[in-house]
């Protein structure tokens, strides 16, 4: 079929119309914006009407399968676009500040739903477990190890915790949970690829070493042009430019995933001057086009016809294990570093909500799952990623409301090398307004 650039206009209207909309309205009832992103991917898209027997309308959107190859080119610019101010706005003095109890809870965060995913997908596919099966079953589970920052963050404002020591140790463990969730993916993306484990991991730290080294030398550069020409448009051109060479040099060099690289590139212009105004910009020109593309296309892209209740259940069983894993992975990771019960329990209800990150992670792993016309012998990771994304999200404000209540609230107040901490009695928390 011969490819239009006047359908691509009609298509991208259409989404982003749809996205802002949708988004707008789960904003509304407390829920992150992705949700409603994701939502009006599905609905304008021939995911439902295609299945609905409604004569020739399959929905608002409805690409041909070239059409569909640049919708999803822009799509995995988008993500790109996510991970690189993710990396921006990563806080290394949050990271430092936490400490040793933070990382630990940000691995049990990653390496107990991982293994629940991996487990269930395991069993679900049964059969003869051959090495395809078992990777395909690890990129599944993989997906349960993200936590969305985002998500976390607005909970914790709104209840007015996100400077107390619970909420501190949340957001760090959150981070970096991120960081190794990204890190486990590039290693797993490499040997799915048909690289063996040695030279999948010599690889990757031949990756950080390369990037670290480079990037120290960029970091220079920036804070020069920063402290010469501040808040310019060519230092936010340079940083995008900076991004792309980091997602394109960690693939096709090093078989590491684009948006390890991507990740990487913001995390060395972290904490700059003008990281912010950067920052800003970044999210200005992925909003308007690449990001909504990204989550739309998720909903577009989605084929229920073939969908089985054994589907549903494998959803269901998925989300609850990834429930599971966070607040018992991190609970019991945080109650060797003098953490209450209650505080423990408040971190691992903290860790679950999923977001970004984990559409990103079922993003680069989909190409390399083997379908044999079917993924895991029938049982698709899309429906369980779209349910894990929009449960968590809704769950989390509502357990963390739970846990914090009738708590005290604590500070944690750094001056100098001194930290205090002291308690108020807070009965209604500050909100934030639309």
């Amino acid at each position: 079929m011969e490819f239009e650039v006047i359908n691509i206009l009609y298509y991208c209207a259409m989404i982003l119309l749809f996205t802002k909309l949708f988004g707008i309205v789960t904003r509304k009832f407390g829920l992150p914006q992705v949700v409603g992103m994701i939502i009006a991917g599905l609905l304008i898209g021939p995911a439902i009407f295609g299945q609905l027997g409604l004569g020739s309308f399959r929905g608002l959107v409805t690409p041909s399968p070239v059409e569909m190859d640049v919708l999803k080119s822009f799509s995995q610019i988008g993500v790109v676009f996510i991970l690189f101010s993710s990396g921006l706005e990563t806080d290394f003095h949050e990271l430092k500040s936490s400490g040793f109890a933070a990382t630990v809870v940000a691995l049990a965060g990653v390496l107990v739903p991982v293994a629940l995913g991996t487990g269930a997908a395991m069993l679900f596919m049964g059969g003869d477990l051959t090495q395809e099966k078992i990777m395909n079953a690890l990129f599944v589970g993989m997906i349960l190890s993200a936590t969305s920052v985002g998500i976390t963050v607005e909970t914790l404002k709104e209840l007015g915790k996100l400077n107390t020591k619970v909420g501190t140790t949340v957001l760090s463990a959150a981070i970096i949970d991120d960081v190794l969730g990204i890190i486990l993916l590039s290693i797993v993306t490499a040997v799915g690829g048909g690289g063996d484990v040695g030279m999948t991991l010599l690889k990757a730290a031949g990756f950080f070493v390369f990037t670290i080294g480079l990037g120290v030398v960029l970091r220079i550069c920036f804070k020069y042009m920063t402290k010469r020409y501040p808040h310019k448009r060519r230092t936010g051109i340079f940083a995008l430019a900076m991004c792309f060479f980091y997602a394109f040099f960690a693939e096709k060099l090093f078989g590491v995933a684009a948006i390890t690289g991507a990740y990487m590139a913001g995390l060395m212009l972290s904490g700059l001057k003008d990281t912010s105004f950067v920052d800003r910009k970044v999210v200005i020109s992925g909003y308007m086009i690449f990001t909504p593309i990204f989550f739309a296309y998720i909903g577009i892209s989605a084929d229920f016809s073939n969908f089985k209740s054994s589907e549903l259940v494998f959803a269901l069983v998925f989300v609850l294990l990834g429930i599971i894993g966070k607040i018992g992975g991190c609970a019991l990771a945080a109650k060797p570093f003098r953490y209450t019960n209650r505080e423990s329990l408040t971190i691992g209800c903290g860790m679950i909500a999923r977001g970004e990150v984990a559409l990103a992670i079922y993003a680069t792993g989909q190409s390399l799952i083997c379908y044999d016309g079917k993924t895991l012998t029938g049982i698709d990771p899309l429906v369980p990623t779209i349910f894990l994304i929009v449960i968590t999200s809704i769950l989390c404000p509502i357990f963390l409301k739970l846990v914090f209540r009738n708590q005290k609230h604590e500070v944690v107040a750094v001056k100098g090398d001194k930290t205090t901490i002291h308690t108020e009695a807070i009965e209604n928390p500050p909100k934030e307004t639309d």
